[in-house]
């Protein structure tokens, strides 16, 4: 009998571990998805620098956050013996590596809104610093209960802050930093003439479609791999995520009057905002929460272009800051049983963990892009931005006609 629980665990450790595993997998590959989205984006002369940024940042938030980060997020550390780390089939190793993918998507939402202009190395040290102190600080408060904010909320609203998988926890807190960071580099070289708005054409829309789908594909592994055991699995996060995805769809096709780099986002706005509620909306309230960022954020990318004059190049701020505030009031909405949601969730509760989220990640990223800033520098020189950042930086253009 004891042989048969103990195969019958050996067994459940072993699924749990595969299943987070390909969760793993699946948003590493999430980072392709960055990296073409803005190669596809960026002007020709900035595509080489788009890949390596989004290479570069990996490897370095990997290592900050193996070393320091997720010991401030849920006080663990690797540096036991490989046979404690392994025991129970390495589940918590490969919780590691899954939680990691989503810390290293921090810098790559970042870099797309600071594209064209920023110098390498001060912006790669200031992205593993962020994934290092700042992100795990905030993802530690409401993942692991941290500092007893959630313990607060739900003694206060009746239910702790909701994000299943990181609307606020993830993308909101990129976004934001994101635009810290945008807001002290400045506007590119020729943006704005007149006080009018040039033009910067994408490069290669066929890149950016092709970055867009990857992300796309990958984001059911963002979301339903959040439950990180097989028990706890649910088709319903899989619709919801469908749904939203196909809300912000149709919304950003109709909101952009077909411009394919607004079709192309809007799915991502969709799935931004149902991270935080998709195991918890009725899929037509996911519908709607995608359909509503699908258009938050074309109106959003084109009123800080034009009126703002905020640079932000693939329109991150919108795009995870805006719509992951949006998911994360969402999953109090539509998770409400009142909208066919299960329940559980405070709407006031959802509001104040967001406002915290937004709190956390602008004043982190603006001291440590201030603190980057007065040490190294963090903008290209007039020159470097005008040849590119593909010359100046790596010394090579992304195609050659040799």
């Amino acid at each position: 009998m004891e042989n048969i629980s103990s195969a019958i665990q050996t067994l459940s450790e072993s699924a749990n571990t595969l299943f987070i595993l390909i969760g793993a997998i699946m948003v590493l590959a999430m980072h392709a998805g960055f990296a073409f989205l803005e190669v596809g984006t960026v002007r020709h002369r900035n595509q080489v620098n788009a890949l390596v940024k989004i290479m570069s940042d990996f490897g370095f938030s990997a290592l900050a956050y193996f070393f320091i980060g997720y010991w401030v997020a849920y006080d663990v550390n690797f540096f036991s013996s490989a046979s404690v780390l392994s025991e129970g089939n390495g589940y918590e190793l490969v919780k590691f590596f899954f939680l990691m993918t989503f810390a290293a998507a921090i810098p790559a939402i970042i870099s797309g809104g600071v594209a064209e202009r920023a110098k390498f190395y001060p912006m790669l040290i200031a992205a593993a610093a962020i994934v290092a102190f700042v992100y795990p600080f905030f993802e530690g408060l409401i993942w692991n209960g941290n500092f007893g904010f959630q313990d607060w909320l739900e003694a206060t609203f009746g239910a702790p802050f909701h994000d299943f998988a990181g609307s606020v926890v993830v993308h909101a807190v990129g976004g934001w930093i994101a635009l810290a960071a945008i807001m002290i580099l400045g506007v590119r070289q020729g943006r704005y003439r007149g006080g009018k708005l040039i033009a910067f054409a994408p490069s290669n829309i066929p890149f950016l479609a092709l970055g867009a789908w990857i992300l796309t594909v990958g984001w059911f592994g963002f979301n339903v791999m959040s439950a990180q055991t097989m028990d706890g699995i649910s088709g319903l996060v899989a619709v919801n995520t469908l749904m939203a995805m196909v809300g912000g769809i149709v919304t950003s096709l109709i909101a952009g009057k077909n411009d394919p780099g607004f079709l192309h986002n809007g799915p991502l706005a969709g799935l931004v905002a149902v991270c935080a509620g998709s195991d918890l909306m009725h899929p037509i309230g996911a519908l709607i929460t995608g359909g509503v960022a699908g258009v938050l954020f074309v109106w959003l990318f084109t009123l800080i272009q034009n009126r703002f004059k905020i640079d932000d190049v693939l329109g991150v701020w919108p795009l995870h800051g805006v719509c992951g505030v949006w998911g994360g009031i969402a999953a109090g909405i539509f998770g409400s049983e009142a909208l066919g949601g299960l329940g559980g969730v405070s709407l006031m509760a959802q509001i104040i963990g967001t406002v915290a989220g937004v709190v956390v990640a602008f004043v982190g990223g603006w001291i440590v892009y201030t603190l980057a800033e007065k040490a190294a520098g963090i903008r290209l020189s007039e020159e470097d931005e005008y040849n590119g950042a593909d010359l100046a930086i790596h010394k090579i253009g992304a195609t050659s006609e040799d």
